[in-house]
């Protein structure tokens, strides 16, 4: 049962008043029982949340000071781009964000796709296929370094020589790895050979495919498929009723109702939201979990108002926590 800042937008809230903002989210998330907060890889704000001038912090730097305002969530990025750190440094940046949070740390991780911030930045994009070569190389290579003494890796796009990596994690093993992604052939695949947890998108019939897919990839791997914690992103938008939710939801693309809207409009929202009441909103998150979920992860587009964090905490954690 995780929570997701993807906005650092809030009304009213100053550029120097953003963090302690975002701490107080964290906190409601944690005292609501949330068992895990995550935050974006990004430097730019995403297309559809807001304009790349938007309010953006660095992923890592904003998880270690969580870190020393919470006490039990869980911490990670949802998720990290390969692309932008040299590998041996993102496992001597989540080391470091493990230790800070006395073992609560999680490394999420993914292809990378936002070809603006690479342009920007200077950072090589590549292709699809050479990114998520990149991905498979550092997985290899962090997973290593989180237990070993030294790695030596040499790979097509990355190389370490005897790389240390002190202190360890205080988790035995590393950090847990989760990898995000709906990828049927490549994603999947490297979930059931590397990670501990997948991060997937779709409806409830998605789901049940890729989670069956995933199956396959364990078994042609020898891995025991329950071994994997299996969670899905959407952005959650509670009502009094599913009218009044789905209006809400209407509203954010600009029309009154969701079958005004065009469809790959409407597409979007069936992918990426779960709306209405406290019941209905259950049943759906009961479908999707009876599909092959063991987990969910929201976000929430009005978080900055903490009272929505304990509502939705209400609501989930008679579905999500035993």
């Amino acid at each position: 049962m995780g929570l997701q800042l993807p906005l650092f937008t809030y009304p009213g809230v100053a550029d120097r008043d953003l963090f302690g903002r975002v701490a107080s989210i964290a906190q409601a998330a944690e005292a609501s029982r949330f068992d895990s907060v995550w935050v974006m890889d990004h430097f730019y704000q995403l297309p559809g949340l807001g304009k790349p001038q938007a309010p953006m912090f660095e992923a890592y730097t904003l998880l270690s000071a969580l870190a020393g305002v919470t006490k039990h969530v869980n911490l990670g990025t949802l998720v990290g781009g390969v692309t932008y750190r040299n590998p041996a440094l993102l496992a001597k940046t989540v080391t470091t964000l493990d230790v800070v949070s006395q073992g609560r740390a999680i490394w999420g991780i993914g292809a990378a796709w936002f070809e603006l911030e690479h342009n920007n930045y200077g950072y090589d994009f590549g292709t699809f296929g050479e990114r998520f070569e990149k991905l498979e190389e550092a997985l290899q290579i962090v997973k290593s370094m989180f237990v070993n003494e030294q790695t030596t890796f040499h790979g097509k796009w990355y190389h370490v020589t005897d790389a240390l990596n002190s202190p360890k994690p205080i988790r035995a093993g590393g950090p847990p790895v989760l990898i995000g992604g709906s990828g049927e052939k490549k994603t999947l695949r490297m979930v059931a050979q590397y990670a501990d947890a997948c991060n997937v998108f779709g409806p409830v019939g998605r789901v049940r495919t890729l989670m069956s897919i995933l199956d396959e990839h364990c078994s042609t791997l020898g891995r025991d498929p329950a071994t994997i914690c299996r969670t899905r992103l959407s952005t959650l938008v509670l009502g009094d009723t599913k009218e009044q939710a789905e209006a809400v939801v209407a509203g954010r693309f600009g029309a009154k109702n969701i079958v005004d809207l065009p469809e790959d409009k409407r597409a979007q929202i069936t992918r990426m939201t779960t709306y209405g009441s406290a019941e209905s909103v259950s049943e759906e998150i009961q479908g999707l979990l009876d599909a092959g979920l063991t987990g969910h992860i929201f976000n929430l587009p009005a978080a900055h108002d903490i009272d929505s964090v304990h509502r939705a905490g209400e609501v989930l954690a008679p579905l999500l926590l035993t």
